[in-house]
């Protein structure tokens, strides 16, 4: 592990990695309950789609823990998820069998576009003061996650979001208990103890257990459920139609963008971005997305990207792939301990994503607010991703205004052919 991983070079250890890559899967683990509850929507068996997104995040979090030997680790994402039921299936009236060809294609795309350099061209081509800001925007979003699953933040139809009952503990326990693990978890990261995020996690668990937050099993039952309901279950005969084309479209764009982002987003938060700005190794991380998606296809579930939850590991000092690996085991162990780890209620994670959101706002140190044509692109990609409530979508307009303003301001010289490309990509989108 030492000389495959370079755990000394990288300045960490194989506690320290396991540790990050505990508290990565603690943190992305309700995508296990979460991911079955969305698809089944659309008409799939439900314990076959949490196999498959358990076997789906083994292989993806795999690749990139052997191939491209970064922390982070990847599922089934979460929107990509929500589109494939309720745009594709029941807002479309396509099959999710339809819906799963998609997906399918759409791995095969992105395992050509990775293999002849487009998408690591697309990484490398985003300029670096947008980079930090892509970790900056995705800490508010994540923070907001976080906030919103344990119902600190609540949606409210005359203010678009407001404060939850946070004191009523019949009708919003998790709120409190989320607050007060908030502060465990502070108060263990400004004394430094080690895996201070991962204790939080626990104690919120544990105090959701008198709220009824916190269910805990009634049996356990060691035998995943079987794949054969939705595996290979594609269908060709509407491959080449225009539904086909403009869901494959939104597939690949939100995924690209979502996946770039968090790259870049945690690894600029990890000071892991080279001279150049550059993601380390960024080919071989596209790849395992791809090869994720296409698996995933197969096995029967929706899109896998990388996780944003990532970043947890990555502030317990993840490093490596050895982070990714040990989340990757964990989520094979999840097959056959199901009861347990889908207990962990969002009021427990909540906490975790709030600090690791307020973590990832460093990197707003090192960005250029003096020149307007840099200062209000990257404000675009901050405070679009959260009230957009979407990662591509911050970078959309984060990338194009940056183009257009720099055009406008005949600054054309600091404009690459690529972001050119990808401005009118993203014009064209907005009308599709």
């Amino acid at each position: 592990m030492q000389n495959f991983f370079k755990l000394k070079e990288n300045n960490t250890t194989v506690r320290t990695e396991i540790l990050a890559g505990v508290t990565t899967f603690m943190t992305m683990a309700y995508i296990l309950a979460v991911n079955p509850d969305i698809l089944s929507a659309a008409g799939m068996d439900k314990g076959a789609v949490f196999t498959a997104t358990a076997l789906a995040s083994v292989v993806g979090t795999l690749v990139m823990a052997l191939l491209a030997r970064l922390p982070f680790a990847l599922a089934p994402g979460m929107g990509l998820n929500a589109f494939f039921a309720f745009s594709v299936c029941l807002g479309m009236g396509h099959s999710w069998q339809f819906a799963l060809t998609a997906v399918f294609i759409e791995g095969i795309i992105f395992l050509l576009l990775t293999a002849f350099n487009i998408r690591e061209m697309i990484v490398n081509a985003i300029p670096t003061n947008i980079k930090h800001a892509i970790s900056v925007g995705i800490g508010l979003f994540i923070a907001f996650i976080g906030l919103k699953n344990a119902g600190v933040v609540v949606a409210n139809p005359a203010t678009f979001v407001s404060l939850g009952e946070i004191t009523d503990l019949a009708g919003n326990a998790g709120a409190l208990i989320a607050l007060l693990a908030l502060v465990i978890t502070g108060v263990l990261l400004a004394l430094r103890v080690k895996g201070a995020l991962l204790i939080g996690i626990l104690v919120g668990t544990v105090l959701g257990i008198p709220f009824g937050i916190t269910h805990l099993p009634e049996s356990f039952d060691f035998t995943p459920p079987s794949l054969s309901p939705i595996f290979m279950q594609f269908e060709w005969a509407e491959m080449i139609t225009t539904d086909m084309l403009l869901v494959v479209f939104t597939f690949l764009f939100v995924d690209m963008f979502d996946t770039v982002g968090t790259l870049i987003g945690v690894c600029s938060k990890a000071n892991m971005l080279d001279k150049e700005g550059r993601v380390p190794r960024a080919k071989q991380a596209l790849f395992a997305d791809a090869i994720g998606t296409t698996v995933g296809a197969v096995l029967g579930t929706s899109t896998v990207t990388t996780y944003v939850e990532s970043a947890a590991g990555v502030a317990e000092g993840g490093k490596t792939g050895l982070t990714a690996l040990t989340t990757a085991f964990l989520f094979a162990l999840a097959l056959f301990f199901s009861p347990i780890f889908l207990m962990i209620p969002g009021a427990a994670t909540a906490p975790a994503l709030i600090l690791v959101g307020a973590m990832m706002m460093s990197p707003i140190k090192n960005i250029n607010l003096d020149d307007f044509t840099e200062s209000i692109p990257v404000f675009l990609t901050i405070i679009m991703m959260p009230l957009a409530f979407s990662i591509a979508e911050g970078i959309v307009f984060g990338m194009l205004s940056y183009v257009l303003l720099k055009l406008l301001t005949g600054k054309t010289k600091e404009i690459s052919p690529i972001m050119y490309v990808l401005a009118i990509l993203f014009v064209v989108s907005f009308f599709i």
